[in-house]
Protein backbone atom coordinates (compact mmCIF):
# COMPACT_ATOMS: atom_id res chain seq x y z
CA UNK A 1 0.00 0.00 0.00
CA UNK A 2 2.60 2.34 0.76
CA UNK A 3 4.24 2.04 -2.53
CA UNK A 4 0.85 2.66 -4.53
CA UNK A 5 0.54 5.80 -2.51
CA UNK A 6 4.18 6.41 -3.66
CA UNK A 7 3.38 5.92 -7.06
CA UNK A 8 0.23 8.26 -6.97
CA UNK A 9 1.88 10.77 -5.33
CA UNK A 10 4.89 10.58 -7.59
CA UNK A 11 2.61 10.77 -10.75
CA UNK A 12 0.33 13.74 -9.39
CA UNK A 13 3.14 15.79 -8.73
CA UNK A 14 4.58 14.72 -12.32
CA UNK A 15 1.07 15.86 -13.20
CA UNK A 16 1.51 19.25 -11.32
CA UNK A 17 4.73 20.25 -12.81
CA UNK A 18 3.59 19.21 -16.32
CA UNK A 19 0.55 21.80 -15.95
CA UNK A 20 2.60 24.03 -14.43
CA UNK A 21 5.26 24.07 -16.89
CA UNK A 22 1.51 24.35 -19.63
CA UNK A 23 0.57 27.32 -18.10
CA UNK A 24 4.19 28.93 -17.79
CA UNK A 25 4.64 28.22 -21.52
CA UNK A 26 1.02 30.43 -22.26
CA UNK A 27 2.06 33.05 -20.60
CA UNK A 28 5.12 33.17 -21.69
CA UNK A 29 3.34 32.98 -25.22
CA UNK A 30 0.72 35.49 -24.22
CA UNK A 31 3.66 37.78 -23.16
CA UNK A 32 5.51 37.75 -26.48
CA UNK A 33 2.48 38.41 -27.65
CA UNK A 34 1.81 41.40 -25.87
CA UNK A 35 5.29 42.31 -26.24
CA UNK A 36 5.22 42.46 -30.25
CA UNK A 37 1.07 44.18 -30.34
CA UNK A 38 3.11 47.26 -28.26
CA UNK A 39 5.67 47.87 -30.09
CA UNK A 40 3.40 47.81 -33.24
CA UNK A 41 1.26 50.30 -31.27
CA UNK A 42 4.43 52.33 -30.45
CA UNK A 43 5.48 52.47 -34.27
CA UNK A 44 1.40 53.17 -35.68
CA UNK A 45 1.74 56.13 -32.72
CA UNK A 46 5.27 57.36 -34.05
CA UNK A 47 3.19 57.63 -37.73
CA UNK A 48 0.41 59.08 -36.61
CA UNK A 49 1.84 61.50 -34.14
CA UNK A 50 4.33 62.59 -37.78
CA UNK A 51 1.20 62.64 -39.30
CA UNK A 52 -0.34 65.05 -36.68
CA UNK A 53 2.43 67.32 -36.63
CA UNK A 54 2.80 67.76 -40.56
CA UNK A 55 -0.90 68.69 -40.78
CA UNK A 56 -0.54 71.12 -37.98
CA UNK A 57 2.40 72.91 -40.13
CA UNK A 58 -0.18 73.00 -42.73
CA UNK A 59 -2.68 74.46 -41.02
CA UNK A 60 -0.11 77.34 -39.68
CA UNK A 61 0.88 78.08 -42.96
CA UNK A 62 -2.62 78.36 -44.37
CA UNK A 63 -3.49 80.83 -41.64
CA UNK A 64 -0.71 82.66 -43.01
CA UNK A 65 -1.76 82.49 -46.20
CA UNK A 66 -5.29 83.60 -45.27
CA UNK A 67 -3.68 86.31 -43.15
CA UNK A 68 -1.89 87.74 -46.65
CA UNK A 69 -4.95 87.59 -48.81
CA UNK A 70 -6.43 89.74 -45.53
CA UNK A 71 -3.82 92.04 -46.06
CA UNK A 72 -4.01 92.08 -50.05
CA UNK A 73 -7.45 92.83 -49.66
CA UNK A 74 -7.27 95.48 -47.56
CA UNK A 75 -4.84 96.92 -49.70
CA UNK A 76 -7.13 96.73 -52.48
CA UNK A 77 -10.03 98.68 -51.25
CA UNK A 78 -7.05 102.11 -50.81
CA UNK A 79 -6.78 104.84 -52.80
CA UNK A 80 -3.36 103.71 -53.57
CA UNK A 81 -4.03 100.33 -55.18
CA UNK A 82 -6.72 101.74 -57.36
CA UNK A 83 -4.08 104.81 -58.94
CA UNK A 84 -1.63 102.46 -59.02
CA UNK A 85 -3.58 100.26 -60.98
CA UNK A 86 -4.59 103.19 -62.86
CA UNK A 87 -1.09 104.25 -64.29
CA UNK A 88 -0.39 100.67 -65.02
CA UNK A 89 -3.01 98.99 -66.73
CA UNK A 90 -4.95 102.05 -67.78
CA UNK A 91 -1.64 104.52 -68.56
CA UNK A 92 -3.33 106.91 -66.60
CA UNK A 93 -1.46 109.89 -64.84
CA UNK A 94 -2.27 112.34 -62.66
CA UNK A 95 -2.70 116.38 -64.09
CA UNK A 96 1.03 117.53 -62.98
CA UNK A 97 3.01 114.57 -63.74
CA UNK A 98 5.17 114.55 -66.62
CA UNK A 99 5.52 111.48 -69.01
CA UNK A 100 8.70 109.81 -70.07
CA UNK A 101 8.23 106.94 -72.52
CA UNK A 102 11.11 104.70 -73.92
CA UNK A 103 11.99 104.12 -77.45
CA UNK A 104 11.29 100.53 -79.00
Amino acid sequence: MKQSKKRNNKKKIANNYLGMAAIAIVVLLLLGELTFQSQSLKSRIAVYDAKAEALQQSIEEEQDRTTEIDEQKDYMQTDEYIAEVARDKLGLVKSNEIVFEEEK
